[in-house]
C-alpha cells in the first residue's frame, strides 16, 4: 500500500517522495517486516532486545545498539553514529525478530562493538537530509562528465549522501581495476564533501535503480529478492528453453533470477526421464529423442532411416524399452507402445454448399420482376364488385 507521498498534486501529475526506487517514510518499501511478535509479550525477567535495524537509501540495511534505551517503533526516522558524524535512516525492524535477522545473517555480538543510535530524528536533521537527498542526482551527472573526461573505464550508478551532508558514498561498476586517485581529487574539490568509492556488481546495480522486467513487473531485485544466488545455463536447458541470450538476460545484463524459481520443480519431475542422450535399440532400428513434454511426461523418438516420423512415448514406456535393451531381449519396435491419439470428426453434410471452393467463382443472378404477374394482380383487384353499393 502506497503513503501518502505517492499521490497526484493539484494538476494530476504524480507526487512522489523523489527517492528513487525506495519509500521515504517506509510506507511502500520493499522488504518491510511485519512484527509478528509485536502482541507477544516477553518472560518475566528478560529484558527487551537493544538492537534495531536501520534502513538507509536503496535497501541498505545496518544493525545499531540502542543504548539510551528510546522507544524506537517500525518507521520511526533516526539519527545514527557513522564515522565521521552521523547518518539518518528509518527504523526498518524492532524487538525480538532482529535477533532473529541478525542469526540468519550471521552477525555476532560477542567482542564486537556496534554503532549507536544517537536520537529520534529533529526536525533539523530532517531538512539537513532532504536538502543532501534533493542534490544526488544532479551531483551524479556531474560526476559522470567527470569520469568521462578522465578517460576511466568505469560507470557512476549511484549517490548516497549521510544524513549530515559530510560524506558522500559513490556507487560504481567497472570490469577492471581502476585508478581513481585524481578522480578523488577532483569530486572532493568540486563537491566539497569527503569521498568513498564502493564497487558493486552489476545485479546489485539493477536492484538499486529498478526498472521494469520483460514480465511487466517491477524487478525482483528492487522489490523483494534479497540474496543474489548464482544462475548457470544449465537452469535454461532443464526448463527446455532457447538458449538466446537476448531473451535469457535481464537489465544487468547476466541471466535473469527467475530462471532458478522453478527449476526445483522441474528437477523433481525429470528424475524418472532418461538421458537425453540415449539412443533406443529396437530390432527395427535405432531411434533419437526429438523432443519431450516434461510435465505430461511424454517424449517423442525417429528412427534413423525415418527421421521425419515421430512416435509419442510415455516416460514409463521409455523405460521399458531401456530395460528390455539391457536385458539384450530388445523390442520388436516403437509403434507396439504408441497409444492411438488420432482425433475423431463427426461426419457431416454440406448442405448449403459452403465447403466448396468455386462457389464464389460463379457468377451472381440479378433478381428479375415478373411485370406482367404483378399488373395482372392489380388490373383483379380493381375489377372487384362494391358489396356496400
Amino acid at each position: 500500500m502506497g503513503c501518502s507521498s505517492c499521490s497526484s498534486n493539484k494538476d494530476g501529475t504524480p507526487k512522489g517522495c523523489k527517492n528513487n526506487g525506495t519509500c521515504g517514510t517506509d510506507g511502500c518499501n520493499k522488504l518491510t517486516v511485519f512484527d509478528w511478535l509485536s502482541n507477544m509479550q516477553l518472560p518475566d525477567g528478560q529484558e527487551p532486545f537493544d538492537m534495531v535495524e536501520v534502513r538507509f537509501k536503496n535497501g541498505r540495511k545496518e544493525f545499531f545498539q540502542n543504548t539510551e534505551n528510546l522507544s524506537l517503533h517500525i518507521g520511526d526516522v533516526v539519527a545514527t553514529e557513522a564515522q565521521p558524524g552521523h547518518d539518518v535512516g528509518i527504523v526498518s525492524l524492532t524487538g525480538e525478530l532482529v535477533r532473529v535477522q541478525m542469526n540468519k545473517k550471521r552477525s555476532k555480538r560477542d567482542g564486537e562493538r556496534y554503532p549507536k543510535v544517537y536520537r529520534i530524528a529533529n526536525q533539523k536533521d530532517i531538512d539537513v537530509w532532504q536538502d543532501c537527498r534533493s542534490r544526488e542526482e544532479e551531483i551524479k551527472v556531474k560526476a559522470r562528465q567527470i569520469a568521462i573526461r578522465l578517460d576511466l573505464k568505469m560507470k557512476i550508478s549511484d549517490i548516497e549522501f549521510q544524513g549530515d551532508g559530510s560524506k558522500a558514498i559513490f556507487y560504481y561498476t567497472a570490469d577492471q581495476r581502476v585508478d581513481f586517485r585524481q578522480l578523488i581529487k577532483e569530486y572532493a574539490y568540486t563537491f566539497k564533501v569527503r569521498i568513498e568509492m564502493k564497487q558493486i556488481g552489476l545485479r546489485q546495480e539493477a536492484a538499486r535503480l529498478g526498472g521494469i522486467g520483460s514480465c511487466g513487473r517491477e524487478l525482483c531485485c528492487s522489490t523483494w529478492l534479497t540474496d543474489f544466488r548464482s544462475v548457470k545455463t544449465s537452469a535454461a536447458r532443464y526448463q527446455q528453453l532457447s538458449l538466446n541470450p537476448l531473451k535469457l538476460a535481464g537489465q544487468c545484463g547476466k541471466l535473469k533470477c527467475c530462471l532458478n524459481y522453478e527449476l526445483d520443480m522441474y528437477l523433481e519431475a525429470l528424475k524418472d526421464f532418461p538421458r537425453q542422450d540415449h539412443k533406443l535399440v529396437t530390432k527395427k532400428g535405432k531411434a533419437s529423442l526429438q523432443k519431450m513434454d516434461i510435465f505430461n511426461r511424454k517424449m517423442w523418438y525417429a528412427y534413423y532411416e525415418d527421421s521425419a516420423q515421430w512416435h509419442e512415448l510415455d516416460v514409463d514406456d521409455v523405460n521399458k524399452i531401456i530395460k528390455a535393451e539391457k536385458q539384450k531381449q530388445p523390442v520388436d519396435c516403437l509403434e507396439d507402445f504408441v497409444e492411438d491419439n488420432t482425433p475423431s470428426f463427426k461426419d457431416y453434410d454440406d448442405v448449403v454448399g459452403q465447403d466448396s471452393l468455386t462457389r464464389f467463382d460463379k457468377p451472381k443472378r440479378k433478381k428479375r420482376k415478373n411485370k406482367r404477374k404483378s399488373k395482372r394482380n392489380y388490373r383483379h383487384k380493381s375489377k372487384k364488385p362494391n358489396r356496400n353499393a
